[in-house]
C-alpha cells in the first residue's frame, strides 16, 4: 500500500494533548477521512437516485418495494 503525506495544522494545544494520551494522529485523520469520503458517496448516490427518480413516474416507496421484491425472488 503507498501512502501519501498530509499536512494539516491544527492548535498547538490539541496536538501536545493528543500526544500525552497516546493517541495515533494518522490513524485518527485516516478513519475520520474514509468516514467522510463514505458519507459524501453515499449522499452523492442518494442524489443520483433521487434525480432518477424524480424523471421516472415511480413513488421512492415503489422502488424500495420493487428492489426488495426482487432480493426476495433469488
Amino acid at each position: 500500500m503507498s501512502t501519501a503525506v498530509l499536512s494539516v495544522r491544527v492548535r498547538k494545544e490539541l496536538k501536545e494533548e493528543a500526544e500525552q494520551l497516546g493517541i495515533d494522529l494518522r490513524k485518527v485523520v485516516e478513519k475520520a477521512l474514509q468516514e467522510e469520503i463514505l458519507r459524501r458517496k453515499r449522499e452523492r448516490l442518494r442524489e443520483l437516485l433521487e434525480k432518477a427518480l424524480s424523471s421516472m413516474d415511480v413513488s421512492e416507496e415503489e422502488w424500495v418495494r420493487a428492489v426488495r421484491e426482487s432480493r426476495e425472488e433469488r
